[in-house]
Formats: structure tokens, sequence, C-alpha cells
């Protein structure tokens, strides 16, 4: 089974993971000052930036309910200024009304119960004014390329099958629309891969192969064949990736 931890640290740490979350951070405009909220911070990866972002007076609170990834952000966050970590649900955030400056979510709304639910906490600990940011891929739009495209198709609606929400990323705007959110800027992004070793670390190619034959939703021998070309030929595959960033109004409608 694969470490959640050491998942989320290399696709963090991957090229594409690397460029959304700088676009996200950017996105935020966050200044000296601000409270922000981390919504299912995880370990803690981008607590650091975002407590640089918001320095010498801002603060940070990372919200998570798995006690692991709480753990393992405390370890990381150890000495910094400007960081706190909560224990929470993110469908009943542990934050007063209007308390903070900026939210952000990155990841978490594919797993969670209720994503609405998330987007309303998410405007009601906002300050009008206050913007929040999401990423979240569309698993529905994931695409490998090879000849033989119904193996591939399988292989993709089986992926999508194992996150609760799969195309979360494309519901966005409907979902910030109806929790009272304005709508500031979208940007789909594409995720590509060339490398099969790369997807392989974000993509879980050959466990997930494993998986969806073990499920019938793949034959063993073209599961086989399927893989066999991807290792050795040249590889291409991709999925769609959203970034949103939405805003509470400042006038009567902030109330």
């Amino acid at each position: 089974m694969t470490d959640p931890i050491a998942y989320l640290d290399a696709a963090a740490a991957s090229g594409p993971g690397a460029d959304y979350k700088r676009r996200l951070l950017d996105a935020l405009d966050l200044r000296p000052g601000h409270a922000v909220v981390d919504i299912g911070c995880g370990p803690g990866t981008d607590l650091g930036r975002l407590a640089a972002a918001v320095a010498p007076t801002g603060s940070v609170i990372g919200v998570d309910r798995d006690p692991a990834m709480l753990a393992e952000a405390r370890r990381r966050s150890a000495g910094r200024p400007g960081i706190e970590l909560r224990e929470g649900d993110a469908h009943d955030l542990p934050l007063a009304d209007a308390s903070v400056d900026r939210g952000r979510v990155d990841r978490a709304l594919q797993h969670v119960a209720d994503p609405a639910r998330v987007l309303v906490q998410a405007r009601r600990v906002l300050r009008a004014g206050g913007l929040f940011a999401m990423a979240e891929p569309d698993w529905d739009t994931l695409a490998v390329a090879d000849d033989d495209v119904a193996a591939s198709r399988a292989f993709s609606g089986y992926v999508a099958s194992r996150v609760r929400n799969p195309t979360v990323g494309r519901e966005l705007v409907r979902l910030a629309d109806r929790a009272g959110l304005g709508i500031r800027s979208v940007e789909p992004v594409a995720v590509v891969f060339r490398d099969f070793d790369a997807a392989e670390q974000i993509l879980g190619l050959r466990r997930n192969t494993d998986r969806a034959v073990a499920a019938g939703a793949l034959d063993r021998a073209a599961a086989d064949a399927w893989l066999h070309r991807l290792t050795t030929g040249p590889f291409l595959a991709g999925f769609t990736f959203y970034l949103v960033v939405a805003e509470v109004g400042t006038g009567r409608d902030a109330g």
C-alpha cells in the first residue's frame, strides 16, 4: 500500500505539482498580516510558504482530521512562527465566523463526503473581501495514449471510480456560486506526463492496472500488453486540473 505522506510529497515535488502550487499561491494575493486557513493541510506541505507570505504579523491555520498528518505537519513546522495546527473536519471548521482573510483547499475536495458543505464552511469563516483558492483534479479527463484505446479507457475509468468525487474540479464554479462566493478566476491546467516513471509516481500505473484486473475492469493479457507498450515506447498521459479562486463580497452580499 502506498504511504499517503510519501505520495503527497511526490506529487508536490513533481513538475506539474510545483507549477500549480506556485500558481495557487500567487492567486491568493497574500499580504503581511493576513490570516490564512489551509483546509486539509495534510503533512504541512504548503504551510511554510503560506506563513512566509504573510510574515511577520500574519498567521496560518492548518486544519486536518487525520492525526498522523497533523503530527507530521507539526514536526515540519516546529520552530516556525505564525503556524497553528488544529484537528478538525472540513465540513465543520474549527474557526469562528469571519475570522480569516484567505483560505485554500488543495486536492482535498475530491475525497470529502460533501464538497458543497465544505465550501459553505469556507464562506462562513472568510471575512468580507476574502479570497478562497481551490485546486482539484478532474479524473474523468484522464487519458493514456496507446494503440489499445479500450484498455486505456478501462484504466482511466477504473482510476476515476476509486475517487469519491472524481469530477469535482469541473464542479468548483457551481459549488462556489451556491455557497455564496463570487468567482474571481478559473484556470484549467493540463497535467501532462511524457515519462512513464514520472506518471507511475502520480498515477500508480502498475498497481492500479493490477487492481483493475482484479476488479474485472481489465483483462490480464490485454493489461500486460498495454503496460509493456507504455514502458517501452513513447509515453503520453494527462488529465485536467482546475484552479478556481472565489471571493466574498464587500457590500450587503457579504452578510
